[in-house]
């Protein structure tokens, strides 16, 4: 059974790593993808890959989410397209290549990561969800991390308040726009190797470090992206339709430490 059939997903971040796999994991449930994502390349590869190995529909979209005049431009594209926006995940983020460390980190650094993982969130929101009222029904999920409500391991203070940030999103369009029929819940990984960047920093690590983060984690090992995406089908799906206003931790317990 197909749990997403037929309904229209964008996905944010969409060209490559986490954004792409989740776009992999809608599409093998049915789901029509747009793939949006801020480099014209990553787009038009990913919407090849999902139609050739998931058989599916998929449109590029490229846009600066920061940007509120593209993000509303973008929706129009879609609904010009497909006529519809049933589902929404916000993943374009992450801590972009900026430094962890506390004396490193500029403030070009913190606006680049709290634009895009914050505000970038709620500009995708703040366009989609009139349209999603419209409908009468519609489900998003926002990337979040263990970060947000815990702490970071290969990002700085940046992430950490970008992240707590986009909880808070969660929380508070959940509770306005649940009258509507809108569902918005979160997602929240721990270290999870989703982008050679990711595997880079975890590589430079010494042997003692990785195993003080395994140490950490009951379940000892680290998430793999199939978890992580099948979490984000999940809240999409009619299964959680009595779910909103969350944020679904797969960090493996690391938290409970």
């Amino acid at each position: 059974m197909e749990r997403l059939k037929d309904r229209v997903a964008v996905i944010t971040g969409a060209g490559q790593g986490m954004g792409l796999a989740i776009a992999h994991a809608c599409a093998r449930e049915g789901a029509r993808i747009v793939v949006a994502d801020i480099n014209d390349q990553t787009i038009n590869t990913a919407v090849e890959e999902i139609k050739r190995e998931e058989g599916a529909e998929a449109i590029g979209l490229k846009v600066d989410i920061t940007n509120r005049s593209q993000v509303e431009a973008g929706v129009k594209k879609i609904l010009d397209a497909w006529g519809r926006i049933d589902l929404l995940v916000n993943n374009a983020g992450g801590a972009l290549n900026t430094p962890y460390k506390l004396e490193e980190i500029e403030e070009k650094h913190w606006d680049l990561v709290v634009n895009v993982n914050l505000k970038g969130t709620f500009l995708c929101c703040q366009q989609v969800i009139p349209v999603m009222v419209r409908q009468g029904k519609g489900a998003i999920v926002n990337i979040s991390a263990l970060a947000g409500h815990w702490r970071a391991s290969l990002a700085g203070v940046q992430y950490s308040a970008a992240k707590a940030g986009v909880e808070g999103v969660t929380r508070q369009l959940a509770y306005d726009f649940g009258p509507s029929g809108i569902r918005i819940n979160a997602v929240a990984p721990t270290v999870s190797m989703t982008s050679q960047r990711m595997q880079g920093l975890w590589d430079a690590r010494s042997k003692e470090e990785q195993e003080k983060v395994y140490a950490q984690i009951p379940l000892r090992r680290l998430s793999k992206v199939e978890e992580i995406t099948a979490a984000v089908v999940f809240l999409l799906s009619d299964e959680a339709s009595y779910i909103t206003g969350i944020t679904l931790d797969v960090c493996g317990g690391r938290y409970l430490r």
